[in-house]
């Protein structure tokens, strides 16, 4: 199974371009992903190359492996060129804050953020049903 997830919002709070702190549930979720065998896609408008040399995408990828997630790849998905010439990144499910239905957290103050505890479980249950379809 294919996730596209999101950064900022998702992952981390709304800081950009720095990366805010974890999302609470987060990474916890992540890497029960990542061990159910979900190939993950970090989906995201950060980018790489800016004149000035920053690169908020190398960050964020860094941020992620130094807490134990490795992303199967950044911002594309590497196996649809066999078969479509979109732009348009494939996965089996996306997640992200801007997603219409996506359960969020709001504290008072701060922008709202996934809410890992509903969206988490929801996914694993996907991931799940989607290893026992018949291939």
């Amino acid at each position: 199974m294919i996730l596209a997830i999101d950064c900022d919002g998702t992952i981390c709070k709304h800081r950009y371009p720095d990366i805010g702190e974890e999302v609470p549930g987060a990474f916890m979720w992540l890497k029960k992903f990542q061990e159910a065998g979900a190939k993950m896609i970090l989906y995201t408008m950060r980018s790489d190359g800016r004149e000035d040399g920053f690169c908020p995408l190398k960050e964020a990828v860094e941020w992620c492996r130094e807490k134990g997630i490795e992303f199967w790849s950044h911002n594309e998905n590497p196996e649809q060129s066999e078969w479509t010439t979109s732009k348009k990144c494939y996965a089996n499910a996306y997640i992200d804050d801007n997603a219409i239905g996506c359960p969020l957290v709001s504290p008072d103050g701060e922008r709202p953020f996934v809410d890992w505890s509903v969206v988490g479980p929801i996914v694993m249950e996907k991931i799940e049903s989607y290893k026992k379809r018949p291939r």
